[in-house]
């Protein structure tokens, strides 16, 4: 079972030729609302792959509520651990421009409501056998004791470092594996990304931990206590890559979490994450598992 302790939104999407700059407006194109949040991206991603899923998260009390919910439960993610609370749902309002490149801003709203007795409440389920993906659209409190919990517990847990916050370096050890873009990573070691190999190793060393660096179409990074290793990323033509980061942490923690070694899960992650930049969307445009294994084998 795979718990995804993190944020629920409903993303508001608009298609623009290119990104705005500051002070600056361009004429769009089309709008659309989807279900979006990091924490409910990587919970559907994990259960297209083929994993039991739990959300643990919140909504407002408002229309967006059962909108930015549609998706985890149609696709069968278990909501049982889903809060209400008096406020609004969160938004994420995105612009994406005609090379699929995006600039996004988080209205957090129920999240931010989000909280350590949350991880407590929620999280009782947890066993040795379980693996917990966070990230870091809620109050870093809530995002700290889930990791102490399933430590105490004994899970794997799973820290995707987005999006990075002041205390992410101080937090990002209690996690079992994390998983950073290299933008995050230079912030999380202070080294440039042209230093990745030599700053992936002290890390590893300074933690004991496992450090994941997706490189877009390059790939994926991964350093271990035992060694390192490297995957290709499946070449296509992005339409959209709003995505595709959740994507692969979900496939990710799904991979691991059906007893894959760390290469196998990151092949097929870093699949799944490029097959997610062919439609708009981030929801909308996960693949399923079937999709992703004709191609990862």
């Amino acid at each position: 079972m795979i718990t995804v302790f993190g944020s629920t939104n409903l993303d508001q999407v608009g298609t623009v030729s290119r990104l705005p700059k500051p002070g600056e407006t361009v004429a769009g194109g089309t709008f659309s609302m989807a279900p979006g949040g990091k924490g409910a991206n990587q919970a559907l991603a994990a259960r297209r792959a083929g994993a039991q899923v739990r959300h643990v998260s919140a909504v407002g009390d408002d229309a967006f509520a059962d909108m930015a919910l549609e998706l985890l439960r149609s696709g069968g993610v278990d909501l049982g651990q889903m809060r209400q609370a008096e406020a609004a749902t969160g938004i994420a309002m995105i612009f994406v421009d005609a090379e699929g490149e995006n600039v996004i801003a988080i209205l957090p709203g129920a999240n931010g409501t989000v909280s350590a007795a949350d991880a407590e409440a929620g999280l009782t389920h947890l066993t040795a056998n379980d693996t917990i993906l966070v990230q870091q659209e809620v109050p870093q409190a809530a995002t700290r004791r889930a990791l102490e919990i399933a430590r105490e517990r004994g899970a794997r847990s799973v820290l995707n470092t987005a999006p990075f916050l002041p205390d992410t370096a101080e937090m990002a050890p209690l996690a079992d594996i994390v998983v950073a873009n290299e933008t995050e990573f230079s912030l999380l070691t202070g080294r440039p990304i042209a230093e990745l190999d030599a700053a992936m190793a002290d890390w590893v060393k300074e933690t004991g931990r496992s450090i994941v660096v997706t490189l877009g179409p390059d790939g994926a990074r991964a350093r271990t206590p035992e060694g390192d290793l490297s995957v290709p990323a499946h070449k296509v033509k992005p339409v959209d890559t709003v995505g595709a980061g959740d994507t692969f942490c979900g496939y990710l923690a799904a991979g691991l979490d059906a007893g894959l070694s760390l290469e196998a899960a990151l092949r097929r992650a870093a699949v799944a994450g490029s097959l997610a930049c062919l439609n708009p969307g981030a929801q909308p445009a996960i693949p399923l598992a079937s999709a992703v294994d004709e191609i990862a084998g």
